[in-house]
C-alpha cells in the first residue's frame, strides 16, 4: 500500500485531515462528503493509528494499481485470470513487521458506520484460509464485527471459505485464518474476482503485480499472507454462532440479522506507521470492489454470443450490482436481444441491462441515456422479464428473491441508418 500511496501522489492529490476526528461516524461522515478522494486521518481520537480510505474509489486509481487503462481493466482480468503466477518470495514476519504482540483489536481504529449498524465493523480486511483437506489457498474479503478486544463475528456466503469452514466443523476443529488489513487494490481486486475454487486469488494478484508479489509466513499456522499494513492471526470456531447484522449493504439499506460464526483473534503484527484502511459500506470502494470482478464474467458470456461484444460496466448509479451497459458492434438486428439474455444470464443478481453501439461511451452516464433518448423505440426496444431470480440485494424483490428484469435495445436500427448517424 505504501508503494501505492507514493503512486497515486503522481497523479492525483491525497487529503490528509489532521483534525481529531472519532471512529465513532464522524470519520465515515467525512468519506461520505468525499466519494472519489484518497483520504488520510492523521489524529484518530481513539487509536494511535492512521486511517486510509479512498484507494480504490475509482475505477482510474484501480486501473493504475494493475497497470492499464479504465477501458482495457475487464481484459486485464480475465488475462490474469487465466495465467496466474506462483509467488516465489516469501518473507518472515520479523522481515516485514516491527511489533508482533497478542492480540487486542481495541488498539484498532475500526469504524462505526451508521446509526443502526450492530457496531463496529472491520469492512477492508481480507481472510486467508486453506481448504484443510486439500491445502488448496483462498483470500476473500468479509465484514467483520467487533465484539470484543479477540472476538470478531463474520459474514460468510457459501463460497470457498464458507465451504472450507464446514469441512473444519465437520472435523470438530476451528479453521486456521489471518486477516490482512491494508492492501494494494490489486490484491483487493484479485480478491474479489470469480476465479475457480482450486485456483489462488493470491496468484492472480501476482499476474496483476508482474511477478513481484511477496508473501508473509504467518506465525501460528502455515498460511502464506499478501504483505499487508496489520496482519491478525486467529481461528473461525467450530460449532458457535451468534447474531450479526444490522449492517449497510451494496445499495444502501439494511442487510437482515443473521446467525453467523465467530472468530478468536490471538497474535497481531503492524508496524509502526501502519495505517488501517476502511471501506465505507456502499460507498465507491465497497461497490467497485465487489461488482467491477463481475464484469468479465458477463464479457465471456456475451462473447460466446456475440464474438464483436466490445466491453462491459455494471455502474455505479446501479451499484455496480444491479445495472450493466455494454457496447457491442451490432452485425445483424436481433445482435442486442441476444447478448441481453445472455448478460442476464451471466449475472444473475442483474436487474436493468442497457446494449449501445460502440460510438456510446459506456463509461458516461449521459452518453447513455443519449442512446436510450434517441434510439429506443419502447413498443419493440424493450424486454420485460417478470418472475425471475434476483439479487437478494435488491430491495424490490419479494420474499423468494423472484424479481422483474429489463433489457433496453439502444442500438441502431439498420432502417434508415444514416438517421442514427451522430456528427
Amino acid at each position: 500500500m505504501n508503494d501505492f500511496i507514493e503512486e497515486i501522489k503522481k497523479t492525483q492529490e491525497i487529503t490528509y485531515i489532521d483534525k481529531e476526528v472519532s471512529t465513532e461516524y464522524e470519520i465515515n461522515n467525512i468519506i461520505k462528503k468525499h466519494p472519489h478522494d484518497t483520504l488520510i486521518f492523521n489524529n484518530v481520537k481513539e487509536s494511535s493509528f492512521k486511517v486510509i480510505a479512498g484507494i480504490c474509489n475509482t475505477r482510474q486509481k484501480i486501473a493504475d494499481s494493475i497497470n492499464t487503462e479504465v477501458s482495457s481493466i475487464t481484459q486485464k482480468i480475465v488475462e490474469s485470470t487465466k495465467k496466474p503466477e506462483s509467488i516465489k518470495e516469501v518473507k518472515t514476519i520479523q522481515d516485514v513487521y516491527s511489533i508482533t504482540k497478542p492480540a487486542n483489536l481495541d488498539e484498532l481504529p475500526i469504524l462505526r458506520h451508521y446509526k443502526k449498524d450492530a457496531g463496529k465493523y472491520i469492512t477492508s480486511g481480507v481472510i486467508i484460509a486453506k481448504d484443510p483437506e486439500t491445502g488448496e489457498t483462498n483470500a476473500s474479503i468479509h465484514r467483520m464485527l467487533l465484539k470484543d478486544e479477540k472476538t470478531l463475528g463474520i459474514r460468510i456466503v457459501p463460497r470457498q471459505l464458507y465451504t472450507y469452514y464446514k469441512k473444519a466443523e465437520k472435523m470438530g476443529k476451528p479453521l486456521d485464518i489471518t486477516i490482512a488489513i491494508g492492501l494494494d487494490p490489486a490484491i483487493l481486486l484479485a480478491t474479489t474476482t470469480s476465479i475457480p475454487i482450486t485456483s489462488n486469488e493470491l496468484e492472480v494478484a501476482n499476474t496483476f503485480k508482474n511477478n513481484t508479489l511477496s508473501t508473509v509466513q504467518c506465525e501460528l499456522s502455515d498460511i502464506q499472507v499478501p504483505i499487508a499494513q496489520i496482519l491478525l492471526e486467529g481461528k473461525i470456531l467450530p460449532f458457535e454462532r451468534e447474531k450479526e447484522g444490522p449492517f449497510v449493504d451494496l445499495t444502501g439499506t439494511y442487510d437482515v440479522v443473521r446467525e453467523e460464526p465467530i472468530i478468536k483473534i490471538e497474535r497481531m503484527h503492524f508496524n509502526k506507521d501502519s495505517y488501517y484502511h476502511s471501506i465505507m459500506p456502499a460507498g465507491n470502494e465497497h461497490k467497485l470492489l465487489q461488482g467491477l470482478p463481475q464484469e468479465p464474467r458477463i464479457f465471456g458470456a456475451v462473447q460466446n454470443t456475440l464474438p464483436t461484444v466490445k466491453n462491459v460496466v455494471l455502474t455505479e448509479g446501479g451499484c455496480c450490482w444491479l445495472h450493466a451497459v455494454i457496447s457491442i458492434d451490432k452485425q445483424t438486428q436481433g445482435d442486442a436481444k441476444n447478448v441481453l439474455m445472455a448478460a442476464l444470464s451471466a449475472h444473475p443478481s442483474l436487474k436493468h441491462c442497457v446494449i449501445v453501439d460502440e460510438d456510446i461511451n459506456i463509461f458516461d452516464p449521459s452518453d447513455v441515456e443519449y442512446a436510450i433518448a434517441t434510439r429506443v423505440k419502447g413498443d419493440k426496444d424493450i424486454i420485460i422479464i417478470p418472475e425471475v431470480r434476483g439479487s437478494s440485494l435488491d430491495p424490490c424483490a419479494k420474499p423468494d428473491g423472484t424479481t422483474t428484469k429489463i433489457g433496453v435495445d439502444a442500438t441502431k436500427s439498420f432502417e434508415n441508418i444514416e438517421k442514427f448517424t451522430r456528427v
